[in-house]
């Protein structure tokens, strides 16, 4: 794993930001009692709760920030976003209007994208 680049034989961390850009995946759970619970799996200990899908969105991407900041500041390995080259990450779907306007109408009611809603409907699936 990656992490620290040599430089004139000695070894250098990249800059906080540059962790901070990575790209990890997030999964979403619904929970009938608490709302939803999220985590980053590839950050172990990454995980935080919300009572809606907007505040649990928020609070995972503050929580992956902590985490990397602490781990950074702590000389902690940090993992690389896992990755599997197969996919590319986009799906082209048709669906009925009719489906697509309640799709878009229940993102606005959770005050997220329409993408981030079909994102959390498939992983809770």
């Amino acid at each position: 794993m990656k992490t620290l680049k040599q430089k004139n034989n000695q070894t250098e961390k990249e800059p906080l930001e540059y962790y901070l850009n990575l790209q990890y995946s997030m999964t979403i759970d619904s929970d009938t009692e608490d709302g939803f619970v999220a985590q980053i799996k590839d950050l172990p200990g990454c995980l935080t709760q919300g009572e809606t899908l907007e505040e649990t969105i928020n609070n995972i991407n503050e929580a992956r920030e902590l985490w990397l900041e602490t781990a950074y500041f702590c000389d902690d390995e940090i993992p690389f976003p896992s990755s599997d080259d197969t996919y590319s990450g986009k799906l082209l779907l048709r669906l009925p209007k009719s489906l697509h306007r309640r799709l878009a109408e229940a993102a606005e009611q959770e005050n997220v994208s329409l993408n981030q809603y079909i994102l959390f409907l498939l992983s809770a699936a």
